[in-house]
């Protein structure tokens, strides 16, 4: 069954390049299945489609989420389509389950003084000061992927750009624009960083070709250090780790974004949605934060009159 797996994801990185992070989900996911199917001496290749609805069924009496089994039927039904298309099986035992769809939930968000607070957090730590600000600034300027703004080239930032070229899910490329606090903080930063790698290369030490660059294996600084990072910033500006993740900071840029009279197709383009309806997620948070505003503010909402 490893095989089946392995050479699925090989297929979908060489056809679609399938980006990192989803090979991974689609691993685990498939993983998962397969140590199912093993527990009753089944593999892939019996599966019927009464095991895949009985899989599912378990997965909803485990209490799992409805994204997380709608994401585990999602990557049954691709691996179960690549079975059938490379003649691994005669059919697609997966084709006509249904999911069970996804609950909508509005993303977090964080209003305008959480964010600047945030900012200023990070441009006074003790450490790297320059560049958790550059991380920050750049983050909410453009609303990046966290993957897109660790991973960024230094090439890219270059020539004190007035807009970034991001490389984004599936090696698809776009433009965003840089307001001028982050064109300040990316120029402040890089000059910081360029000093550093001058004195590096004196000791031997190749230089990065990344913008944020670290000495871990993937050479620049990882998903998850930046995650531990905007805690830290939440905690220092008085705002609550739980509603921080550098996902909020995309949230925040499209939703200040809308509210500033910005189209919803601009807004696709800048934050690299295949599809438009997952951009007008936005609408709905912006209705939903106009909605408390009305009954914090509104006199008659405070007073109870109808």
């Amino acid at each position: 069954m490893a095989r089946w797996v392995q050479t699925f994801l090989e297929a979908q990185a060489a056809e679609l390049d399938t980006a990192t992070n989803t090979q991974l989900a689609y691993a685990r996911d498939l993983q998962t299945f397969g140590d199912w199917l093993a527990d009753k001496s089944l593999h892939y290749v019996s599966a019927t489609r009464d095991h895949i609805e009985s899989y599912l069924i378990d997965c909803e009496a485990e209490g799992l989420a409805k994204s997380t089994r709608a994401r585990r039927l999602s990557a049954i039904k691709q691996l179960y389509r690549f079975a059938f298309e490379e003649g691994l099986r005669e059919d697609n035992p997966a084709i006509q389950i249904k999911g069970p769809g996804r609950a909508q939930r509005l993303p977090k968000t964080l209003d305008i003084s959480e964010v600047d607070r945030l900012l200023d957090a990070a441009r006074n730590t003790r450490r790297e000061a320059l560049r958790n600000a550059c991380l920050m600034e750049l983050l909410y300027a453009t609303g990046m992927r966290v993957t897109e703004l660790v991973s960024l080239p230094v090439s890219a930032a270059r020539g004190d750009p007035r807009m970034l070229l991001v490389r984004g899910k599936g090696g698809k490329e776009r433009m965003v624009p840089l307001s001028p606090p982050a064109r300040q903080a990316l120029a402040t930063y890089l000059a910081a960083r360029d000093t550093a790698e001058d004195a590096a290369r004196q000791d031997g030490k190749p230089p990065s070709k990344f913008l944020f660059p670290s000495r871990g294996k993937a050479g620049h600084l990882t998903r998850h250090r930046f995650f531990g990072l905007i805690k830290e910033f939440a905690v220092a500006g008085g705002v609550s780790p739980a509603k921080v993740t550098p996902h909020t900071l995309r949230h925040a840029f499209a939703t200040h974004l809308l509210a500033g009279g910005a189209d919803l197709r601009s807004i696709q383009t800048m934050l690299g949605h295949a599809d438009i309806a997952t951009t007008e997620i936005y609408t709905h948070v912006l209705d939903e934060r106009l909605k408390e505003l009305v009954l914090e503010h509104h006199p008659l909402a405070k007073s109870g009159k109808s």
